[in-house]
Formats: structure tokens, sequence, C-alpha cells
């Protein structure tokens, strides 16, 4: 890349103008000084960022952070803190443990039924189906009756589902879809949805998404704009 290049000057701007603009946040880490900085993170923190095509300011304003303070952790004048990692994982589509650098530790293929432990999140249980830190992840869920259903989700990535038990209602856009026992559904997740129960004892599905590191606990609850049926 040439000197000229306006990506890098922009980040060098950034640097440079650190120690006289903090940005929108109130940033007090120290520096990173030579015995306590964690080399491999920095030039990561860049590459990733580029692979995502994202420009500093963009990637910033994702992840919550000045740009001044982005361009100080890629430079490796400032060491991450973990809510900053978690964050720009986050943007990047990614894991902490990549971003630090960390070797991937073998996953078991199999995932047994006495191990997959309920989460209970705004009334949907949910059972972890896959193994955890891939780019696609798995769940067994319930959805009761009258829970959520007017939580409308958007968000990156694809879903899949497929029904178990029950009936389900499924809004994607301006359409609704009834799947029965049997049914399933493959849709960008961009596309404003919603998931809602038609039988009092609730629908029981399989559900796939690609969205990195999603907590199940969140499933990426979007706003509720108002009543879309």
């Amino acid at each position: 890349m040439s000197s000229s290049d306006p990506e890098r000057s922009s980040e060098a701007g950034y640097s440079s103008a650190a120690g006289h603009s903090s940005g929108p946040h109130t940033e007090t880490e120290p520096s990173a000084g030579p015995a306590d900085a964690l080399p491999s993170v920095a030039p990561r923190l860049r590459a990733l960022r580029r692979q995502a095509s994202l420009t500093l300011e963009a990637a910033a304003r994702a992840a919550g952070l000045s740009p001044a303070h982005l361009s100080r952790l890629e430079t490796g004048q400032r060491q991450p803190s973990l809510p900053m990692l978690l964050a720009l994982a986050r943007v990047y589509s990614t894991t902490v443990s990549e971003l630090l650098g960390e070797t991937a530790v073998d996953r078991d293929a199999v995932v047994r039924a006495a191990d997959m432990e309920p989460t209970v999140a705004g009334g949907w249980k949910y059972w972890q189906a896959g193994a955890s830190g891939r780019g696609m992840q798995a769940l067994r869920v319930h959805v009761p009756y009258g829970s959520q259903g007017d939580i409308v989700r958007v968000h990156p990535g694809e879903e899949w589902l497929h029904v178990l038990r029950g009936r389900l209602r499924l809004r994607l856009g301006d359409s609704t879809h009834r799947l029965a026992p049997g049914d399933s559904a493959h849709f960008d997740s961009l596309t404003p949805h919603r998931i809602a129960a038609e039988d009092h004892d609730g629908v029981e599905l399989l559900f796939v998404h690609t969205l990195l590191q999603s907590p199940t606990a969140a499933l990426c609850l979007g706003p509720t704009p108002g009543d879309l049926s």
C-alpha cells in the first residue's frame, strides 16, 4: 500500500492525534510498554478489520470505541481490555481466542443429550446442540405460547429452523408463514423476522444460525418497532 493510501493516512492521523483527542469515550488504559505489550494483538486487529472490509471509523463505531483509540490498539500503543476484545470479536465475526492468537482446541464432534444443559431467556428454553465457538451454531429451542411474539429480530447472518413439535408462526418481512411439524425455513436474518408459537403447548424447533459467538441467552433480539402482523 502506498503512502498516499487514504486509509493509512487516516490511521496515521488518528494515531498521531491520540494525545490530543480521546473521542467520545473515556479511555484510561495505560500505554502498553515493551514489557507488557501483547505484540500479536495489534497487527491481528488491523488484519481482521481489513479482512472484514471495514474502515477504522466504521469498526470503531460498531465496537463503541473512538477511531483514535482503535488506532492506538492497532498500532500497539494501547492494550485492549476484555470488554474491548469481546466487542471487536463480535464486530469481526470471530472469537477472542483468535484475536489473541490462541490455538483452537479440538472440539468433540458429538454432543450428548446428557450434556445439553438448558438455558432460559425471555421465556424461551434453549439446548446447545452443537459445539460452541464454531461459525455455525445449532440449538434445540422450545418457544412457549405468547412468549416474545412481538419481538422483531434483525441481525447479520442466515437462519435455518425445523419444526419438531407444535405449530409455528413465522413473520418474514411482510409475509406470514405457518409451519407444521416437519416444515423448515431458511432465510437471510437481515430480513426482519418474528417467531411465535401457534399452539398453547408451544413449539419445539431445531435452529441453526451463522452469527458467530451469539449467546443463546440473547439470540440477537432486535428492536420492537410495533406490531407488524
